[in-house]
């Protein structure tokens, strides 16, 4: 297991490798392979380019995130209105998201989509679509899914999903599938792992709910329960 300061030395370097994010943007504190990310940065982008930097850092366990979004002032003071504007343009530009589906609050600068889709890639690429639009300042995502089909979904299929990306382990996971919800269980060997683990189990025809109660175990066996 990597120590606290190699850790944090590890994450600090996935992070400065970001084109986006300057090195003093974003501090690390690491205790015990949960790293807490802190600072200030100037667009919505650079604060998920640190987050998905942190989770590809083998030993990341769990990650708390309070970074926070400041624009600077007067250069990007962008209204409400605005935002909310250039969120349903955004959403309508992409292909992946249906029509009419997606609905759209803004407070502060914070987005709140909501709304039904058929697929969980659905709901990412309508969060995705407008993480580098001026004046965001965080998303929530509560769009729900709905699945086109009924079915109870077969566990042989999630499972072969899982076995066949060649990044995860799948020794430690467990697949509980109960109609159209499917829950993994166990241990994987990374946050990377874990959360693919969670989008390829998305991807089954049929899925309405997924819970990835997955935990990352650290290298020598012992185990860590993310928050």
């Amino acid at each position: 297991m990597k120590s606290n300061e190699d850790l944090q030395a590890d994450v600090q370097d996935a992070i400065k490798w970001e084109p986006l994010l300057g090195a003093t943007e974003i501090g690390v504190i690491v205790d015990n392979g949960v790293v807490t990310l802190t600072g200030h940065v100037d667009s919505y982008s650079k604060k998920i380019e640190a987050e998905n930097a942190t989770k590809s850092v083998l030993g990341v366990k769990a990650i708390v995130e309070k970074i926070d979004v400041k624009y600077p002032s007067g250069v990007f003071k962008v209204d409400d209105t605005s935002i909310a504007k250039s969120v349903l343009h955004a959403l309508e530009l992409e292909y992946q998201v249906p029509d009419d589906k997606v609905k759209v609050k803004v407070e502060n600068g914070w987005v709140f989509l909501d709304g039904e889709v058929n697929w969980n890639y659905q709901k990412e690429a309508a969060k995705n679509s407008i993480k580098y639009l001026v004046g965001v300042k965080g998303v929530t995502n509560s769009i729900r899914i709905k699945a086109a089909t009924h079915d109870s979904l077969e566990q042989k299929s999630v499972e072969a999903g899982l076995k066949r990306n060649w990044a995860i382990n799948t020794t430690g996971i467990n697949v509980k599938v109960a109609g159209t919800k499917v829950t993994l269980s166990g241990y994987v060997d990374s946050l990377y792992q874990k959360d693919e683990a969670g989008r390829i189990a998305w991807n089954t025809p049929g899925i309405c709910e997924m819970h990835n109660d997955l935990h990352v175990r650290f290298s020598n066996g012992v185990h860590h329960n993310e928050f």
